[in-house]
């Protein structure tokens, strides 16, 4: 029998969890060619996430439950989960419960057809006007500037077969962004659409912040373009302001008595010089920080405890 193992970040899904166990349980219970493993990590979640786990760890050895000591992000720990998991595939899966667990039996189905690699894709969009606007715009951007071909509305939901975890888990990355590196490491790919849903139980825990964070982390990862434009665009608007000093000294030059610079010219030069150095200066921080965090190496995740392991 193939040993699948599904994985799910956990971070205050007390009302969630024994749903999807018993989802992930109905499916395999159709299949006697495979058996499964049901891997949660939390998050330090700070309802009783945790209790429930133990509590379907105790009952069926086939879930396994890592601990975190504190939270470590919703990039960090998901991955690193993935990192532990086993078997001859890995499946990736919400506990929220926002895509449905179901759609497995596509995942599985294509993995047999001789996929290594069998991607969710998002369908609709239940997202704020606005949140969508954004969303779409960084989509269009990440793919367009990414030095690697990037799928859209894929949020890292999927199987991928061992011989892809294990390149996974050759790329020693403290920060790594998934949806990326999916594609960095090649292997053949398929997609299997799904529809997204809205929540029934309990808060999101994404925010502006942390999807500013994700988009942030694929561009830097993917593309050195910004630093390119930025230093092209150093460049050009040297050139640029040289030659109006230039004019107004030959202007002065021959209008020496006559001649008065005025404060609005002045005053738009300064700031929209002062405004161009800001941004670029952000953009380099960004690239700082990431060189930063690479060199630290810190592990993905501390682990307070492990069930079933």
């Amino acid at each position: 029998m193939k040993n699948i193992w599904v994985v799910a970040g956990c971070f205050n899904e007390e009302g969630n969890i024994t749903e999807l166990y018993e989802r992930v349980k109905k499916i395999f219970s159709s299949y006697e060619q495979y058996e499964f493993t049901l891997l949660l990590i939390d998050n330090d979640s700070q309802d009783k996430t945790r209790e429930e786990i133990e509590a379907l760890c105790a009952r069926d050895q086939r879930v396994k439950a890592i601990f975190n000591s504190r939270n470590f992000g919703h990039i960090r720990s998901p991955f690193y989960a993935f990192t532990q998991a086993q078997g001859d595939a890995v499946i990736t899966a919400v506990s929220d419960l926002q895509v449905d667990p179901e759609i497995i039996h596509e995942y599985l189905k294509k993995w047999e057809q001789g996929s290594d690699i069998v991607i969710g894709v998002r369908q609709n969009n239940v997202d704020t006007f606005l949140l969508r606007i954004l969303k779409n715009l960084f989509y269009r951007l990440i793919c367009r500037i990414s030095e690697i071909k990037l799928r859209r509305n894929f949020i890292g939901l999927g199987l991928y077969d061992k011989k892809v975890v294990d390149a996974i888990k050759k790329i020693n990355d403290p920060y790594p962004y998934f949806r990326g590196l999916v594609f960095e490491v090649g292997f053949k790919i398929d997609e299997v659409p799904y529809t997204y849903h809205g929540r029934k139980r309990g808060i999101s825990s994404n925010n502006l912040l942390s999807l500013y964070d994700l988009g942030v982390l694929g561009i830097v990862t993917h593309t050195k373009i910004p630093l390119r434009l930025a230093t092209i665009s150093g460049f050009l608007f040297s050139a640029f302001f040289f030659l109006v000093g230039l004019f107004y000294l030959c202007y002065k030059l021959l209008y020496w008595k006559s001649f008065r610079l005025g404060m609005a010219p002045m005053m738009i030069g300064v700031f929209f010089t002062a405004s161009l150095q800001l941004m670029f200066l952000g953009i380099l921080g960004e690239y700082v920080g990431f060189i930063f965090t690479k060199v630290q190496n810190r592990p993905l995740v501390i682990e307070a405890k492990r069930i079933n392991f």
